[in-house]
């Protein structure tokens, strides 16, 4: 499905996390990278040390931004629907109904998941010293030791006031496996989100969850493995969306 008339694209990310299978500690990203392959277009990746090094790009200071030539594309919902417009049919099918429901899941995803996601690695006591090694551990000490507690404190304030938080731990993560319940109950036991082909949904749904399957976040990779039908789904968008299903990343510029 790959066309030849599109300007060469490049996402632009953070640095890679060298964790076999993930592309991206940003579930965001995760998602761009997936769609690109599904959709067959060939990209090239350049990496930031923060997202502040985009800033040119998306004044917000956040990524992922795919360029696209020379005009970069902000947010990652904007950048699927700018790779369905150059490849459609590739990121959502079927009718009117089918098309809307796949969006709604993906932002659904977005909006929900993503909360969790935050609140695993950087107010989670569990996983705190693993993220804090992992996002400042290559700081030079002075900031190493500063750093780390004004990013965290920020993000606990955005935590509560999206009130994934403010009922503390035990409420967080009790909503976070009601929610898992529900998703197990809802997950195709073939096949994908939305029926027919991969959609959106998939790749929204996929790119949190898979992330909170990583070694950074060990108590909620154990819940997600608990449900059964769940993991297999996220398998199967892994397998259809990663590997041999992809057109390769070349090196980042």
């Amino acid at each position: 499905m790959t066309t030849t008339t599109n300007p060469p694209l490049t996402l632009c990310e953070l640095a890679d996390p060298g964790v076999p299978g993930l592309e991206s500690y940003s579930p965001f990203c995760v998602k761009v990278h997936r769609a690109l392959r599904v959709a067959g277009l060939p990209y090239t990746r350049r990496h930031g040390a923060h997202p502040g090094v985009f800033k040119r790009y998306n004044p917000a200071g956040k990524v992922p931004v795919l360029l696209i030539g020379d005009e970069p594309v902000c947010d990652s919902t904007e950048i699927l629907r700018r790779i369905e417009a150059m490849v459609p049919g590739s990121l959502v099918s079927g009718d009117s109904a089918a098309q809307a429901e796949a969006w709604l899941w993906e932002e659904f995803a977005d909006a929900s998941l993503s909360g969790f996601v935050v609140a695993a690695r950087w107010a989670d006591e569990r996983n705190w010293p693993a993220a804090r090694q992992t996002f400042f551990g290559g700081m030079p000490a002075p900031l190493r030791a500063v750093l780390p507690g004004i990013v965290r404190r920020r993000l606990l304030g955005a935590l509560v006031a999206r009130e994934v938080w403010s009922g503390g731990a035990e409420r967080c993560w009790a909503r976070f496996e009601a929610l898992l319940d529900r998703l197990e109950a809802r997950a195709p036991r073939d096949g994908f989100w939305i029926g027919g082909g991969l959609s959106v949904a998939d790749l929204a749904i996929f790119a949190h969850l898979h992330n909170l399957r990583a070694d950074l976040t060990p108590w909620q990779q154990g819940a997600i493995r608990r449900r059964a039908a769940l993991s297999a789904y996220l398998d199967r968008v892994n397998a259809r969306t990663s590997g041999d299903a992809a057109a390769p990343a070349a090196r980042a510029a």
